[in-house]
């Protein structure tokens, strides 16, 4: 009897690292899917591709990995008792992560099955007969090519296989790069130009290419004293970016916040995304994880409340200080945004539900927002909600301010919850059903403002075109006119580059692999001195490399762990 494969079939190499869930293969018979046209097959194919990109982009993975690494985000063991988690997240931060880590299993797991899935769409999808399976084929090999680059940039590894019985090809360095360019530039062709951000378009390729190439040589040599950029990888990189921008497909936003709020689905500067919309079942993670835990940004929901996080590390907030000088760092629209008016009219506490919306951005000093009183939210005599100071009634210190200051570390004091300006950059859904669950906001993967920094970074390192490059980065911060734009520059270099990606891509999980392409990333930052090389990459989780020990020099564990 025929029969068609619809679930994914898991890579050898990964086969102890699903020990824990099941994971089974289901195989079905002609008549277990008697009904369901070529159409409805192709749907269920594709579907699991993309399934777990909302599981990869949890708070604690890959932002994690990207984020807390880095001189942006940083999170200590709040007030001796919350977010200690063994240590990891000191350790994340600290460059002295384990092959145990929890945090880098899981990212692991959940690439390696997306790759699992994608390997089985690509063996089903040229059995069906309905015209979008060839569409589907195309995204299918892209995303398994995505996949593969995000593996490559965390992880040094990139499995390769296409039959599903087959064990997987490990590569490491230049093929492994060769690989992922080969599929990018098969598939182009193929993909649609109209599908929106949550499904891999042909402007999402274009991007995902200038991305590659500008990384190439970072790929290719990873542990190299200084990287080399070919003029022909970056004449790559500015023709994928041309064509993009030249497409007309996409505009840079007028509001820097609107990139990051509920209905972002729609806005036009994305490229990329990971589609996160109420009835696709998203989370708030990314809204709520830096909060504090006396902040709660849904009136609805008097149980949603922040976590008390990461907050930045004075090192990055004073990039903002030293760019603007005598003038606060929010005079630039995408540091911060003040939605609740008690900040500037303290007579303006009594704020309508429909009304109600936490501060964007940078959160810095004294707190305001919805106090709640045995599990309710205070309201004022017309109904309204009230809106005043917060303090950490959650933590069982009710006479403490919720009030951030710039200094955090891993010292007690530096430790508590106060500590540290926090990141409010995603908005809350309003159409969740508890606060916490079915966040409408994309997560951006390729936004558009990234199309123009990675052409002027292009630009920068073939020719050293300043002018170029300066005019790029200046029609970025041109568009955001609705507040006043943050000044125009007058120079530009690779430093002032980095740090405009700073200021405009700050926590969407980019500052590792810039910091480590701008030779950065042996730097030293707050509560951070480690200056090894071959922390570039991480540790391959162990429960992989066990689980391949029965093919000796299959998986190789990546130097320094």
């Amino acid at each position: 009897m025929k029969k068609i494969i619809l679930s994914l079939l898991a890579l050898v190499s990964l086969a102890s690292t699903y020990s824990c869930t099941n994971l089974t293969e289901n195989v079905l018979d002609e008549a277990s899917v008697s009904g369901l046209s070529d159409k409805q097959l192709a749907d269920g194919n594709i579907a699991p591709v993309y399934a777990q990109l909302p599981n990869i982009f949890l708070h604690t993975n890959y932002f994690n990995l990207q984020e807390i690494s880095t001189d942006e985000a940083i999170l200590p063991y709040r007030g001796g008792t919350d977010w200690g988690d063994n240590g990891i997240y000191l350790a994340m931060h600290q460059h002295t992560t384990t092959s145990t880590d929890p945090n880098l299993l899981s990212t692991w797991n959940y690439l390696v099955q997306s790759l699992s899935r994608s390997v089985s769409a690509i063996n089903t999808l040229p059995t069906l007969k309905d015209p979008s399976a060839k569409v589907y084929l195309a995204e299918a090999r892209g995303m398994r090519a995505y996949y593969s680059m995000v593996m490559l940039d965390l992880f040094g590894v990139v499995f390769v296989k296409d039959d599903p019985q087959a064990n997987s090809a490990v590569l490491r360095g230049d093929p492994a790069y060769n690989y992922i360019l080969s599929e990018l530039l098969a598939v182009e062709p193929d993909l649609l130009p109209t599908v929106g951000p949550g499904r891999l378009s042909k402007g999402a390729a274009w991007g995902l290419l200038a991305r590659l190439y500008l990384n190439a040589a970072v790929y290719r040599d990873r542990y190299a004293s200084q990287f080399t950029f070919p003029a022909a990888d970056m004449d790559k990189v500015v023709e994928y970016c041309d064509k993009i921008i030249n497409s007309g497909q996409y505009q840079l936003s007028r509001d820097y916040f609107s990139l990051f709020n509920q209905t972002n689905h729609d806005n036009k500067e994305l490229i990329f995304a990971v589609d996160q919309r109420a009835e696709l079942n998203g989370n708030n993670r990314l809204a709520y994880f830096s909060l504090s835990g006396d902040q709660f940004p849904i009136p609805a929901f008097p149980a949603a409340n922040g976590t008390d996080g990461p907050g930045i590390t004075p090192d990055y907030y004073r990039t903002w200080v030293n760019a603007y000088g005598a003038k606060d760092p929010s005079v630039d629209p995408r540091f911060y945004k003040q939605n609740l008016s008690i900040y500037s009219n303290p007579g303006d506490s009594c704020v309508a539900e429909a009304d109600f919306n936490v501060n964007r951005g940078i959160l810095r000093g004294q707190q305001y927002g919805l106090i709640r009183v045995n599990g309710a939210f205070l309201k004022c005599p017309d109904g309204k909600y009230k809106v005043g100071r917060l303090f950490n009634v959650t933590r069982n210190r009710p006479t403490l301010p919720v009030n951030f200051t710039e200094q955090i570390n891993y010292t007690v004091a530096g430790s508590d919850y106060n500590t540290g300006y926090r990141v409010e950059k995603y908005e809350f859904s309003k159409k969740s059903t508890s606060g916490r669950n079915l966040g409408d906001a994309d997560i951006v993967i390729v936004r558009l403002a990234d199309i123009y920094l990675m052409r002027a970074e292009a630009k920068l390192r073939k020719s050293n075109d300043a002018a170029g490059a300066l005019a790029d980065v200046n029609t970025v911060r041109a568009s955001r006119t609705l507040t006043t734009p943050p000044p125009a520059l007058t120079i530009m270099s690779l430093d002032l580059l980095f740090q405009e990606r700073g200021f405009e891509f700050y926590w969407e999980m980019l500052r590792r692999t810039d910091m480590i392409r701008f030779g950065k990333y042996e730097g030293t930052w707050t509560e951070k001195t480690n200056t090894d090389k071959q922390k570039r990459i991480f540790p391959i989780p162990q429960t992989a490399v066990d689980g391949a020990s029965n093919l000796p020099g299959y998986l190789v564990q990546n130097p320094g762990y």
